[in-house]
């Protein structure tokens, strides 16, 4: 037994309590295993941005060869409990830039078409302002697209080559 036991006691009123209630944990696990089969149904390409650490890759790349129902529920348990060593916050946001109705995607598109216009319009100007936001930039390739979507403009042609340059422009930011 411990003879002096005021100390141990002070560095248990020093240390705060959280309850959790089982109901909200299993609130958690559900939404880190929705989480898990969002991230399932991306293409490996997508998955390489994500900040994901250890086994979750391979065990999100194993989903696509289970067929049964309740394999595949078992699997999104597992990788569930995988989710809890991740970053959450980053994956959340890494997928709302893949989701189209999301507002972070909104305002990525937004800003993507205004420096694409800004380009179009002011030219070098706003290519050493868009070379210093994005340095791994290929500069000839952009100006080529460039001038093409001038020379479109004049001819009055569909906007092909303004959608290559918002393609090229979004490329470049994602990397």
């Amino acid at each position: 037994m411990r003879k002096n036991r005021e100390p141990l006691f002070e560095e248990e009123q020093d240390e705060e309590i959280i309850l959790v209630s089982k109901s909200e944990l299993k609130r958690d696990a559900h939404e880190l295993r929705e989480l898990g089969e969002k991230l399932s149904n991306l293409k490996p390409g997508q998955l390489e941005k994500f900040p994901l650490e250890g086994r979750i890759v391979d065990a999100l790349l194993e989903t696509k060869r289970i067929t049964s129902h309740n394999a595949r529920k078992r699997h999104f348990g597992f990788i569930g409990k995988l989710m809890l060593d991740q970053d959450i916050d980053a994956i959340r946001h890494q997928l709302a830039l893949l989701d189209t109705s999301s507002d972070e995607y909104n305002r990525r598109f937004h800003l993507l078409e205004r420096w694409r216009d800004r380009l179009v319009e002011e030219g070098n100007a706003a290519l050493g302002e868009f070379m210093e936001a994005y340095p791994a930039t290929d500069a000839q390739h952009l100006r080529q697209l460039i001038r093409n979507v001038s020379k479109e403009k004049n001819e009055e042609k569909k906007a092909t080559v303004s959608k290559k340059l918002f393609r090229y422009l979004r490329e470049v930011s994602e990397n």
